[in-house]
């Protein structure tokens, strides 16, 4: 661990995942295959993700006052994650989604957020000497949005480099936007905030340079198994994905960030951190599960 510390604040969630053939259709009971109960939520899997693949992390959030809340602390802190600033809700249950996982490995997610959806700036507040010490902060969107404002907001007063997924998909401020060093959506996220819709280098340009022109200062739209788009001091180009059979893509962008910083943590470009992001992010898409198909350090060579 050569690294920066690295602050991860974000949603955990148990995950309830049910393999089957194909997605049943709205009033329809399909029987399922295996079924598989996993530690989840964007936070959490970032946070493993990048402590796994060898980065000083300490994550923030919020549980509920129960068995699924319990556990999901107890992993975190057996993945050597800082969990001292994960808050307990004792009015809310601990966030909890529903997965089902098709045969060609697409998810269809259905999330209750429970106590993540009360995690505040106050919360936040507690951990404030981590971000000071911190040189990346990670954030998504599976928690309040005004919360995300207020920790980019500090961040950015003090030149911290906050990276935001913005996922699952959300309307964001400009000065929001401002605050950010790095935001990574998908197609389907880039499009929401732009307007663009995304389908080919060409069209991630235009949607890129939207965010770019808003004030985020580097833009990487992952494309799925086409790659990443990076555009960055005004270049752009894909940074092709390595070619793999997905089982199931549940946490690989999740994989992708949490990899994404721990590579800018130790000091590599923005290009080699994306590459190993990729490698990261292409092993998980192997595996069954949301933390549990995140790879370890050993696993990719650099």
């Amino acid at each position: 661990m050569n690294g920066k510390k690295i602050l991860i604040v974000g949603s955990s969630n148990t995950d309830m995942v049910i393999k089957t053939h194909n997605f049943p259709a709205p009033g329809e009971t399909i029987l399922g295959g295996r079924f598989l109960m996993n530690a989840g939520g964007k936070g959490a899997n970032q946070a493993v993700a990048a402590a796994r693949l060898g980065g000083m992390v300490t994550f923030v959030g919020k549980i509920g006052d129960d068995i699924f809340g319990k556990q999901a602390v107890q992993q975190l802190e057996d993945e050597g994650i800082n969990v001292d600033f994960v808050a307990v809700d004792p009015e809310n249950p601990s966030g909890v989604a529903l997965i089902t996982v098709d045969k060609k490995g697409e998810n269809s997610i259905v999330v209750a957020p429970g106590s993540n959806g009360t995690l505040s700036a106050a919360d936040f507040d507690k951990a404030i000497a981590e971000l000071y010490e911190s040189e990346y902060v990670l954030m998504q969107l599976e928690i309040p949005i005004p919360t995300v404002e207020h920790i980019a907001r500090m961040a950015a007063l003090k030149q911290k480099k906050v990276v935001l997924n913005p996922a699952p998909a959300a309307e964001l401020t400009d000065e929001l936007l401002q605050n950010l060093y790095i935001i990574t959506p998908n197609e389907t996220e880039a499009e929401l905030l732009t307007g663009i819709k995304v389908t080919d280098e060409s069209s991630a340009l235009k949607a890129a340079s939207a965010l770019n022109e808003k004030g985020v200062e580097i833009v990487i739209i992952t494309m799925g198994s086409a790659g990443a788009f990076l555009l960055a001091n005004g270049n752009s180009e894909i940074i092709k994905a390595p070619k793999v059979e997905a089982v199931d893509t549940t946490a690989a962008g999740d994989t992708f960030n949490g990899a994404l910083v721990v590579a800018l943590s130790e000091g590599k470009t923005i290009q080699e951190s994306i590459v190993f992001a990729n490698k990261a992010a292409a092993i998980s898409v192997t595996r069954i599960g949301a933390q549990s198909s995140v790879p370890f350090r050993k696993e990719i060579s650099n």
